[in-house]
């Protein structure tokens, strides 16, 4: 059975829309900036979405009395316009939406706190209303007039891309006609905070792959694609989802294996699903976070399968690190890939690392012959998932 993806929507902080993050890519122009939407005493660059929570609302005709979480309204924002996207009908057919998440409401929450830490008597409940994973999920859902099956995954980075492969696997068992999956999520000083303890975010501009990276820059989005059985597609579709895996090498709570053992066994496993060689695939967009630990890890489940001749680059220091939403909107881009013959540059890289050994792409290409495109998306406590789209036969 094939699945077609025959939508596609995303928000990030380099564009609005599709169209919009697409232009972004072939000009080289990130979404890099210090962080005017929240708070914070970090002096570190984000990549935020570019309006605030009130144009978000009204750009999509939401009631400007009601709260909405950050994380909602961007997942809103990219959801339709795939739903659009795909010509699909939610009251016609079996249409079940995956969303990921991993802060959820938690900007908003973090709003209430600052009120009731003070006084047990003060702060909005409403506030904390939206605070858990699913409130997204069901917001959105809601929204888009969906009253069938709904859920949320939240396995940390590599949540979008589980959401994805839960909804191919629907797909093939008829338990749904239609599917929008991807993830959401916004920027807010818990997830600054925490990354800060860790000790890897880079306070310049990140480097994915690069000698001198020194750890990653966040980032804030939404990125849906809507897949349906091929022979079901309202529209062309742009691709197939032919490849998925999750492996789990469950080294640390939040790095990955020296030797790339879960990246290593999602990448293979998603090949022997798609029924492909090594040599099949034409295209990977690496997680590549820019963390020393990351990209060498990658790097090496990347040699151990490829060799050093495999086209790729991290679109990261365009967007960010945006967690659970980075699969979702990085689905797109290859998608994207796969039916235009995109290549996306890797910004930054100038210097080979001698451990690594590997030179990503640094230029915007199209037209390229991309037959099939692997994505990766790699998570806290070794939870690595990866994806392949295939052009249609």
């Amino acid at each position: 059975m094939k699945i077609a993806v025959t939508g596609l929507g995303a928000v990030s902080g380099i564009g609005l829309n599709v169209s919009g993050n697409v232009e972004s890519l072939r000009r080289k122009r990130h979404g890099m900036a210090r962080p005017q939407f929240f708070a914070t005493e970090l002096d570190v660059p984000v990549s935020e979405v570019k309006l605030s929570n009130a144009e978000l609302a009204k750009c999509l005709n939401l009631n400007a009395e009601r709260v909405y979480s950050r994380t909602a309204l961007l997942g809103l924002m990219a959801a339709r316009e795939a739903l659009t996207d795909s010509g699909i009908s939610t009251d016609k057919m079996r249409v079940g939406f995956i969303s990921s998440t991993s802060v959820g409401g938690m900007d908003l929450s973090e709003v209430f706190y600052n009120d009731f830490r003070t006084d047990h008597n003060r702060g909005r409940l409403r506030m904390v209303s939206q605070h858990d994973c699913g409130s997204s999920t069901e917001f959105i859902a809601n929204q888009l007039g969906i009253k069938g099956f709904q859920t949320t995954v939240s396995t940390a980075c590599s949540s979008a891309g589980n959401a994805i492969m839960l909804g191919a696997r629907m797909l093939k068992h008829n338990m749904l006609d239609a599917v929008i999956a991807g993830g959401t999520d916004a920027l807010c000083k818990f997830t600054l905070n925490g990354f800060n303890s860790l000790m890897i975010l880079d306070k310049e501009h990140c480097r994915p792959f690069d000698a001198t990276r020194a750890g990653l820059n966040l980032g804030e989005g939404a990125g849906y694609i809507v897949m349906q059985r091929y022979e079901d597609a309202v529209r062309e579709p742009y691709c197939l989802l032919t490849g998925y895996a999750n492996a789990n090498d469950a080294y640390h709570q939040t790095g990955c294996s020296p030797e790339g053992n879960g990246a290593f066994k999602s990448m293979s496993e998603a090949m022997t699903v798609a029924s492909l060689q090594p040599s099949d695939i034409d295209y990977i967009n690496v997680h590549g976070t820019a963390t020393p630990n990351n990209d060498l890890s990658e790097a090496t489940a990347i040699r151990r399968i490829f060799g050093d001749s495999v086209p790729f680059s991290s679109v990261k220091a365009f967007i960010g690190h945006t967690l659970g939403a980075s699969e979702g909107i990085e689905a797109v881009y290859s998608a994207l890939s796969v039916k235009n013959g995109y290549v996306y540059p890797n910004l930054n890289f100038k210097s080979v690392d001698p451990n690594i050994g590997l030179s990503p792409e640094t230029e915007f290409a199209e037209g390229r012959n991309i037959r099939n495109v692997l994505s990766n998306a790699f998570g806290f406590g070794g939870n690595d998932t990866s994806l392949i789209f295939s052009k249609i036969d």
